[in-house]
């Protein structure tokens, strides 16, 4: 037997690669399935299941290419009710690939249908759960993403929850390995452990959603400090629901090289959305008009979700080279499907096709601690957790996640400077404010973690700022 854990960072995620004798099944696959179906090749197994443990709201699964290309079933916890044909399991229901098993224990309460799949070995023993979003390393799965369905609350939904835990999955021995569907990073819990992979017994002594004394101390605990979900997680949960193009399809659409000339026709004619992938050190010194920086090197996916939002929105890209291919990829992880190209030549054939261009002004930390005042403005645009750990005085918190509800407040009749940890996020602020037409600020390149560096800035206990005066 052999279990492979196959985790991607920029999603936080982990699929789960079973191999008993000739038959393997896969957990939670990511949307891209060549990866796996090289495994199968490699190992000469055939694949016998594809486990889905819910509707995943924050990454598009591979289920059905997946399914296409190998004719192995889909299957799900009780209660799901996809819009494709698949194998809807019954709770307990054991399922055999080579010479183990794994049961479906059907654990609602993050969603309706989430279930956790129990691995038992070829001597019979359980050895390991995959819990999906169930159980994470340091947390629970967040219950409120699935309130639509009937009347149930959180609160509803977090009783639901503690149930499922403390019926089929803390009776279980202390020895069996715990294989989260995320990790640290993840939008889907609040408090995730870095370490991917663990022992339930030491969950029971280190989870504190599993060290809650009774059921009303866990809603509360579990539900305390969880922000809104992103945006777009509503519409992944429905392309998982309901199906997706093929990603060969979308490939061969988005791989479309477009000339400085149609590249700026498209924007104009289709109101697509320009997005730059490069490095925030490249986009400020020149870019397209009106494009939004969100650089591949870092949480790409995930912030084109939060901040794109409508996963049906046309794109335009503009990448280094050789990065198409992963740019496109990485979007339809999280069901940017509608790539109409990509400019060839990249950014220099814009400028040297002598098109209007534009800067974002960027200074270092130590420029900053030079031009600093008692009477300069600062946005910081860190998590609020961050914000209310440490920052400067006075600076205000305006959160990223968040710039559609606050970039219409900013005043651009007076400067101010923009920062974040390290200057990935302050750079994808500045493209949208840009684009809004705000442009009277200047961006700091390593943020927070550089301006600490100067040591000559007051900083201040959690103080919010709600607009800026």
């Amino acid at each position: 037997m052999k279990v492979e854990q196959i985790y991607t960072g920029c999603l936080a995620q982990g699929a789960y690669y079973i191999v008993s004798e000739n038959e393997a099944a896969i957990i939670d696959p990511l949307r891209e399935v060549k990866p796996y179906l090289d495994r199968l090749e490699k190992d000469n197994v055939t694949l016998k299941y594809i486990f889905e443990t819910h509707f995943h709201a924050d990454f598009v699964s591979g289920h059905l290419d997946l399914s296409q290309k190998t004719g192995a079933p889909i299957v799900y916890g009780p209660t799901a009710q996809p819009e494709f044909e698949a194998t809807i399991a019954e709770d307990n229901q054991i399922f055999e690939i080579g010479k183990v098993k794994i049961k479906a224990l059907h654990t609602p309460g993050h969603t309706l249908e989430s279930t956790t799949y129990l691995l038992i070995d070829e001597n019979g023993v359980e050895t390991a759960i995959f819990t999906g979003d169930t159980l994470f390393l340091g947390d629970v799965g967040r219950p409120d993403l699935a309130q639509k369905a009937g009347s149930l609350t959180q609160e509803d939904l977090a009783g639901i929850l503690y149930d499922s835990l403390h019926a089929k999955i803390l009776p279980l021995d202390d020895s069996i390995t715990v294989y989260p569907a995320h990790g640290a990073g993840s939008a889907c819990g609040k408090n995730m452990q870095k370490e991917t992979v663990d022992i339930l017994g030491n969950q029971k002594k280190t989870n504190y959603a599993l060290n809650q004394p009774d059921k009303e101390s866990f809603i509360k605990e579990v539900l305390d400090g969880l922000t809104a979900p992103p945006k777009y997680f509503g519409m992944n949960v429905a392309l998982n629901k309901g199906g997706y193009e093929s990603l060969d399809t979308v490939m061969d659409k988005g791989l479309t090289p477009v000339s400085v000339e149609d590249f700026e026709a498209y924007a104009e004619e289709t109101g697509a959305l320009i997005l730059d992938t490069r490095s925030p050190g490249e986009f400020h010194k020149g870019f397209v008009p009106n494009s939004v920086n969100i650089g591949l090197k870092g949480d790409f996916a995930p912030w084109v979700g939060t901040l794109i939002v409508d996963v049906k929105h046309p794109l335009l890209l503009i990448v280094d080279e050789g990065t198409e291919e992963e740019a496109i990829t990485r979007l339809s992880r999280v069901g940017f499907d509608h790539v109409l190209g990509y400019l060839k030549g990249g950014f220099e054939a814009w400028k040297n096709g002598g098109k209007e261009t534009d800067e974002v002004k960027r200074i270092s930390p130590a420029e900053f601690a030079e031009q600093f005042n008692k009477d300069s403005k600062v946005i910081d645009v860190r998590k609020p957790t961050e914000y209310s750990a440490e920052h400067i005085d006075n600076a205000y918190s305006k959160p990223l996640d968040t710039i559609s509800d606050w970039v219409h407040t900013i005043d651009d009749s007076e400067h101010f400077f923009l920062h974040c940890a390290g200057g990935y996020r302050s750079m994808i602020a500045a493209s949208i404010l840009n684009s809004h037409g705000i442009r009277n600020f200047t961006e700091i390149e390593g943020g927070f973690n550089g301006i600490k560096k100067t040591e000559k800035f007051p900083t201040s206990d959690f103080v919010c700022q709600s607009k800026i005066v």
